[in-house]
């Protein structure tokens, strides 16, 4: 178990270089196996999801390894199409597999994921599409097997524009015969990342980052190399913290219109927020103002993963702030330990009041998922004295070097472990 320990009260100043962002590195990882091909991936994280998706990848035959953040991998070796239960409960996204498997070897067996418990997040609209490419699909003994002899490319619609269920088609895809159009489309940045990396692999695909994307067959080439965009989430936390805790920080290496919905807030609550082409620097002297209506959407609306620590920006805003979170039904876990601290949080079902405290007090706190965690150390950063998060890990399944990265900016923040 990690253990974190904030000291509050001190300013943020500084330069924060973004990390690469996980939530694109995932899905590319599961496209590495596509064919028989060397990937060469630039600007990858050191996270614990990085390292579980490395090591499904090993357990399939390939050769994969993470030097700093830089990831080989050589997936001519690949010689397994199932992944064992527990390599599938480290990580939600390791279901981006089962796309890229059928694509690969026509069959892929594997459980339903784990990670954050943020309430149901059912797997239906992967399963659907795949079969509208031709996959026969079996659930047996919380085991779910794909095969597939032949796929065929097909129109799919989304009725939700699900992230992950748009990866699975678009790498299954590949391998479909003739063209396959998703309708109704995720248009989240990582879906324009994960196309460019087709591309480099000999895939042609149109329209991503749009609700209709088209994705062609497969051609063989024997390398890629592709650098990793930044990790909008992890340059919101930040900013959030900085807006929280007050200072003068600015982000570099990052494209200020991926996160721009949480910037439009943070300005509102009163921070100073200058954009570059790819900087955004902010300035804010941690007494903010009450914001909203606040509601998360599918990109390019507000993030679900930005709405914990949006919500520990502001428990010292003056006034009423609102959040109705519609993309997740049990995402508000951490508003009660951020009571522990002192904060005047109400949730009823789907929305949160959030209503302004003078101060909050530290208190020992454990960290219930990836981005609660991560609100939780925002929220240290501005309370009196000393705040410890107990975490199982879940923070550095999505920030890297976190306690590290905060120091440089000033925080008084240490992890150890138990």
């Amino acid at each position: 178990m990690d253990i974190w320990h904030i000291r509050g009260g001190r300013r943020l100043e500084g330069v924060y270089r973004v990390q690469g962002s996980k939530n694109a590195s995932l899905p590319i990882l599961a496209a590495s196996i596509l064919g028989p091909m060397e990937s060469e991936l630039q600007n990858v994280p050191q996270l614990r999801d990085i390292d579980a998706a490395l090591r499904i990848l090993r357990h399939l035959g390939c050769e994969a390894e993470q030097r700093d953040n830089e990831v080989y991998i050589k997936s001519e070796g690949l010689c397994r199409s199932g992944i064992p239960h527990e390599l599938m409960l480290e990580m939600r996204s390791s279901v981006i597999f089962m796309g890229a498997l059928l694509a690969r070897c026509g069959e892929a067996r594997l459980s339903p994921p784990g990670g954050c418990q943020l309430g149901r997040r059912p797997i239906d609209l992967h399963l659907n599409a795949l079969r509208q490419l031709g996959a026969q699909i079996e659930e047996s003994g919380g085991e779910i097997i794909c095969r597939a002899g032949r796929l065929r490319g097909a129109e799919i619609r989304l009725p939700f524009p699900s992230v992950g269920a748009t990866e699975n088609i678009m790498l299954a895809a590949t391998a479909a015969e003739g063209e396959t159009v998703i309708r109704g489309a995720a248009r989240e940045p990582e879906i324009e990342a994960l196309a460019a990396y087709l591309e480099r692999a000999g895939c042609r695909v149109t329209g991503a980052g749009t609700d209709t994307v088209t994705i062609g067959e497969l051609r063989r080439v024997s390398h890629v190399s592709h650098r990793i965009i930044a990790d909008r989430i992890a340059a919101a936390t930040v900013a959030c913290a900085a807006a929280a805790a007050g200072g003068d920080v600015e982000l570099r290496n990052v494209e200020p219109a991926h996160f721009s919905t949480v910037l439009h807030f943070l300005k509102q609550a009163g921070c100073v927020i200058m954009t570059e082409n790819r900087s955004v620097r902010l300035r804010s002297d941690g007494r903010l103002c009450a914001v909203g209506p606040v509601r998360t959407e599918p990109y390019p609306g507000f993030p679900t993963d930005a709405q914990p620590v949006l919500m520990a920006a502001l428990l010292r805003a003056r006034g009423r702030s609102e959040i109705t979170e519609t993309i997740f039904e049990n995402r508000f876990r951490q508003a009660p330990e951020l009571r522990r601290l002192g904060a005047d949080i109400t949730v009823c079902r789907r929305r949160a009041v959030i209503r302004g405290v003078e101060r909050l007090c530290g208190a020992e706190l454990n960290a219930t998922d990836l981005r609660g965690g991560a609100a939780m150390l925002i929220a240290g950063l501005c309370a009196e004295g000393e705040t410890l998060v107990r975490d199982r890990e879940h923070i550095r399944r999505g920030y890297e070097r976190f306690d590290a990265c905060l120091r440089v900016l000033g925080a008084d923040i240490w992890m150890t472990e138990s």
